[in-house]
C-alpha cells in the first residue's frame, strides 16, 4: 500500500509540473486563431506555419545557427580551461574556474547588461557575432562543469603510461585523454546548445532587433496579438531539448555526466 501511495503521489506530481505544458500543447492545435482550451478543433497549420511563413523560418534559422555557434566557441574555451585546471593543482589556478562559473551564477539581467555595456562601449553593438560570443560566455559554464567531471575521471596512470612511452603533452591529449573525455564533450556541446536556444534576456541585449531569433520574434509578435504559432514553437523548443537529452542519456552515463558518482568512485 504505501508503495501504491509513493506512485500515486509522484505520479499527481507529474501531472501537476506537466499541466502547463499539455495546455501550451492544446493551445498549438487549434483550428483557428484561439486561445481555447480544450482545443476547438484540430490543426497542425500553427506547426508548419513556422517552416512555411518567412519570417518564423528565419527566427528559427537565427536561433538554431546562434545555439550552434555559441555552444562550439564555449566548448572552445571551456575544453582549454578544464585541461589546463586538470594539469595543475596550484591554488592560484582555482581562479580560473571561478572566473569560468561566473557568468552563469550571475542573474541573467545582470549579465546581459554587463555584455551590453561592453558591445556598445567597443562599437560592436548588433552585430551578430556578439550574440554568439555572449551566449558562449553566457554558457561556458556547462561545459566547463562536464569537462571537468570527465578529466576528474580520468585514470592519471594511463596518462602516465603514455609519457614513459615517450608521448608528448599533445600526442598524449589526442590518443589518450580526447577518447575519455568524448561523452563529457558531446553533452556539455548539447546542454550549451539546448540553453542557448531557448535564451531570450542575453541575445535581445546584445543585438536587439537586427537579429531575430525564435524567443525574441515570439516577444516582438506578442505586441500585435496571439497567433498558436508560438504555442507551437514552445513545443518544438520542448521536443527538440527533450530528443538532445533523450540521446545523452541514452548513448551516455547521464548520472555521471550531471555529477553523481558510480559505486566504484566511492570505494
Amino acid at each position: 500500500m504505501t508503495v501504491f501511495l509513493q506512485r500515486l503521489y509522484f505520479s499527481l506530481i507529474g501531472l501537476f509540473l506537466a499541466l502547463p505544458l499539455i495546455v501550451v500543447a492544446g493551445v498549438s492545435v487549434n483550428e483557428k486563431q484561439d486561445l481555447a482550451f480544450p482545443p476547438k478543433g484540430f490543426s497542425l497549420a500553427w506547426y508548419a506555419e513556422i517552416f512555411t511563413n518567412v519570417e518564423w523560418r528565419n527566427a528559427l534559422f537565427a536561433s538554431i545557427t546562434l545555439a550552434a555557434l555559441s555552444a562550439a566557441v564555449a566548448l572552445l574555451i571551456a575544453l582549454p580551461l578544464a585541461w589546463f585546471l586538470w594539469r595543475r593543482h596550484a591554488p592560484w589556478a582555482n581562479i580560473f574556474q571561478l572566473l569560468g562559473i561566473a557568468p552563469f551564477t550571475l542573474p541573467p539581467v545582470i549579465t546581459a547588461l554587463g555584455l551590453l555595456t561592453f558591445w556598445a562601449a567597443t562599437g560592436f553593438y548588433g552585430q551578430p557575432a556578439t550574440a554568439v560570443i555572449s551566449h558562449a560566455i553566457f554558457f561556458v559554464t556547462l561545459p566547463l562543469v562536464t569537462l571537468s567531471l570527465g578529466f576528474s575521471s580520468i585514470d592519471r596512470s594511463l596518462v602516465e603510461a603514455a609519457a614513459t612511452m615517450g608521448a608528448d603533452d599533445r600526442t598524449v591529449f589526442r590518443t589518450v585523454v580526447l577518447p575519455l573525455i568524448l561523452p563529457y564533450l558531446v553533452s556539455g556541446y548539447a546542454f550549451a546548445f539546448v540553453l542557448s536556444l531557448n535564451e531570450y534576456i542575453v541575445a535581445y541585449m546584445t543585438v536587439g532587433f537586427t537579429m531575430e531569433t525564435l524567443p525574441i520574434k515570439i516577444f516582438n509578435a506578442l505586441r500585435y496579438g496571439y497567433t498558436p504559432t508560438m504555442a507551437s514553437v514552445t513545443i518544438l523548443f520542448v521536443a527538440i531539448a527533450a530528443t538532445i537529452f533523450g540521446l545523452v542519456a541514452r548513448f551516455g552515463d547521464l548520472p555521471k555526466l550531471l555529477g553523481a558518482m558510480s559505486s566504484r568512485d566511492q570505494e
